[in-house]
């Protein structure tokens, strides 16, 4: 069963996909939306779960430090509730404080210049978002 792993920004979802057997993300594109038309991302949406044989979408939920929800997090959770109602798929809100910043480390460790971060950070922090959900299931 295949899970996808969304990081939803205000101007850009990060996308991930699990393998079959649900053990490791991989990071396969970012998609540019509209997050004032939640429907701006459908076409492509639906394109990557029937590709993918997606049955289950996570999607990170940014909390602030002290574990509350702001204006993101409820911007995620919207996402959420669209996802679930458009394409019929259970949704997982997953935790994710501070995924973007591990993606940036990780990006720095490899050497990657700011312009090539800038370009696949959204996607790392899908993965990683999807990795912490699979690796908390087994």
């Amino acid at each position: 069963m295949k899970i996808l792993g969304l990081d939803v920004g205000s101007k850009t979802i990060g996308v991930a996909v699990s393998d079959a057997l649900g053990i490791t993300a991989q990071g396969i594109t970012t998609i540019k939306w509209d997050e004032n038309n939640r429907c701006s991302a459908d076409a492509e949406m639906k394109k990557i779960i029937a590709e993918h044989e997606v049955q289950q979408v996570v999607i990170g939920l940014p909390k602030h430090m002290n574990g509350s929800v702001g204006e993101r997090g409820k911007a995620s959770e919207l996402y959420a509730k669209h996802i679930e109602q458009t394409y019929k798929l259970p949704v997982h809100l997953w935790d994710e404080r501070l995924s973007t910043a591990a993606a940036e480390r990780v990006l720095l460790e490899a050497d990657m210049s700011r312009m090539k971060r800038k370009k696949v950070i959204d996607k790392m922090a899908a993965v990683m978002i999807l990795q912490g959900f699979l690796d908390q299931q087994r």
